[in-house]
């Protein structure tokens, strides 16, 4: 007993000023990283940082300061750290090459989140896709096409090409072309569609819509009618002013050109 108990104390008195060392820094350094990750997450919050990326930020802050903690507790009990430090950063390597992918599709998600060039709701068309924004997730933002199908994109092909978002302006365009015989009248034509437009109760008035001749073609006299609405209005008033100006047009007589097939028949 006298031999352990002489042993105890040899290795008190060797290592024991280390190991309380070490003792109090995990604790302290504890207790700094729990305030440190606290104050991360108030300055996402205040900066509007989407809840999920929060999270995951916060959490992968904390795993970090938390194994250098560990590695400095090593280092004061006396172990060698750079074979420890030395594996650490290979398996950390090997992961990163592993998951090249995924991380592409992290920092994708992450860029969306904090730039904000679409929100949930949005109607966006990327990647050959159109459809209104159903969610955004850290490696995959989802949407919902006009027919209902639900569409998945990586974030990270995502948020490296182009995305044209059609709800961010409260206003857009209504661009339509209409093509008329060469033996229409151009002022009565351009009255007719005038007519239409602006007594359209969804067209605004400013700007004003806007009547021109664009083009004089092989076979037709091609007017384009611009006028703007609101975003939400789009599809209403583009469908409506085809309908309308079509039996307007007829109405009034005025030919749209459009290819005729003869069929000739063979007299024997």
């Amino acid at each position: 007993m006298e031999k352990y108990l002489e042993i105890a104390e040899t290795f008190l008195l060797k290592y024991g000023t280390s190991i309380l060392s070490a003792l109090l820094i995990l604790i302290i350094g504890l207790i700094v990283i729990n305030l440190f990750v606290k104050l991360s997450k108030k300055i996402m919050t205040k900066s509007n940082v989407d809840l999920t990326l929060q999270k995951f930020l916060s959490d992968l802050l904390s795993w970090i300061l938390k194994a250098l903690l560990v590695i400095t507790v090593v280092s004061k009990l006396g172990v060698e750290t750079s074979s420890f430090v030395a594996i650490i950063g290979a398996a950390g390597l090997a992961v990163g090459l592993a998951l090249q992918g995924s991380l592409a599709n992290f920092a994708g998600g992450a860029l969306i989140m904090i730039f904000k060039p679409f929100k949930i709701g949005d109607f966006i068309s990327a990647q050959g896709e159109s459809g209104t924004v159903k969610s955004i997730e850290i490696f995959t933002t989802k949407l919902n096409t006009v027919d209902n199908k639900e569409v998945i994109i990586p974030n990270g092909a995502l948020s490296n090409n182009n995305i044209v978002n059609f709800s961010t302006e409260e206003k857009r365009r209504v661009d339509l072309k209409f093509g008329v015989s060469y033996d229409a009248d151009i002022k009565e034509t351009k009255q007719v569609l005038a007519s239409i437009v602006n007594k359209h109760p969804l067209i605004l008035k400013d700007p004003a819509p806007a009547i021109l001749l664009v083009e004089l073609a092989d076979s037709s006299i091609n007017f384009a009618v611009k006028s703007w609405v609101k975003s939400g209005d789009y599809w209403t008033v583009y469908a409506e002013v085809l309908e309308q100006t079509k039996e307007a047009l007829d109405k009034a007589g005025i030919e749209i050109p459009y290819p005729h097939r003869v069929e000739i028949k063979k007299i024997i």
